[in-house]
């Protein structure tokens, strides 16, 4: 038996309930996971907020994707992306849904073992983000002499990808509310304020131009910008105005390809993440009760970085 919060139905974020759902034993190839924390993500509340449809058949809908926990059980000699997995193993799960309960059966392809530089908070929260980031440099080709402009860039994901360029070699102007700048430029990038005015700003950053955009934030002023200053649209990326994309023909990250090279990515950027190549920040912790206010605080104004629940 385990507590889990799932959405009873479509609608805002009080439609989230705490229910007692049981937990078969371990087949092969899967693992329970005592949780320690859960990682909270947009997408979590959009997939009860009817972006997606309403398909009745999927209530009640279970929540999460991430989550960092002790191996408490295994069904047989289990193996995961990066090598054997063990019972008291510290791991991360990353793309299993159903995260969000104080203990998870897994299937080990969803499990990585925790780098022990990272506590549960922040390696709950790691691969999703860190994941979508490494998936839109590698779309856009991000390398070492690159100018590269990056909309929402103190945000969670966006953080992550003006960590990792600038570890590339790149040059990162990031766009960011001006309390955040000084998080930027300690992330080696050139911050810009968003707004009235934004191409003039940039283009007064990086005088000979931009190489590459990558959207985190989805608003028409970041894709004009970008498409105004840019001369190649196959290198502007977002992971938010897919319309955008697909009428003025630039990329969109979130398919079957970005979802193989992010896994894929995985393991190497929990090595990373566990070096200090990247930092992620925890914005605040709320018990996993409090799931429905972590999603509605998460929708309006909030702290930089990630929210992470407690079982």
């Amino acid at each position: 038996m385990t507590r889990a919060a799932v959405a009873a139905s479509y609608g805002s974020s009080d439609v989230i309930e705490i229910v007692d759902v049981d937990l078969p034993e371990p087949s092969e190839g899967e693992v329970l996971i005592a949780v320690k924390a859960i990682g909270v993500n947009p997408f979590d509340y959009k997939s009860y907020s009817g972006s997606f449809g309403t398909d009745a058949s999927k209530l009640p809908m279970a929540l999460g994707s991430e989550a960092s926990g002790i191996v408490v059980a295994s069904g047989g000699a289990v193996e995961g992306p990066a090598g054997p997995i063990a019972v008291g193993d510290e791991v991360i799960v990353s793309g299993h849904t159903g995260t969000y309960a104080d203990t998870i059966l897994a299937p080990a392809r969803f499990v990585f073992p925790k780098p022990a530089e990272l506590d549960w908070e922040v390696a709950a929260g790691v691969l999703a983000v860190a994941g979508t980031a490494y998936d839109a440099l590698e779309s856009v080709g991000v390398e070492s002499g690159d100018t590269l402009l990056v909309h929402g860039a103190a945000g969670g994901v966006g953080s992550v990808v003006t960590q990792l360029a600038v570890a590339r070699g790149a040059t990162v102007i990031g766009t960011a509310r001006r309390q955040n700048h000084d998080a930027l430029r300690a992330y080696g990038a050139e911050p810009v304020e968003y707004g009235d005015g934004l191409i003039d700003r940039v283009r007064a950053a990086a005088p000979k131009g931009i190489d590459a955009a990558i959207d985190a934030v989805g608003t028409d002023e970041a894709v004009d910008v970008s498409l105004e200053l840019l001369t190649d649209r196959a290198r502007l990326v977002t992971m938010a105005a897919f319309g955008r994309a697909a009428a003025d023909g630039f990329l969109a990250v979130g398919g079957p390809e970005s979802m193989k090279r992010r896994r894929l990515a995985s393991p190497t950027l929990l090595e990373q993440a566990g070096a200090g190549v990247f930092e992620v920040t925890v914005a605040k912790t709320f018990p996993l009760a409090d799931a429905a206010r972590a999603h509605a605080e998460l929708q309006s104004a909030h702290p930089r970085g990630k929210f992470v629940l407690i079982p």
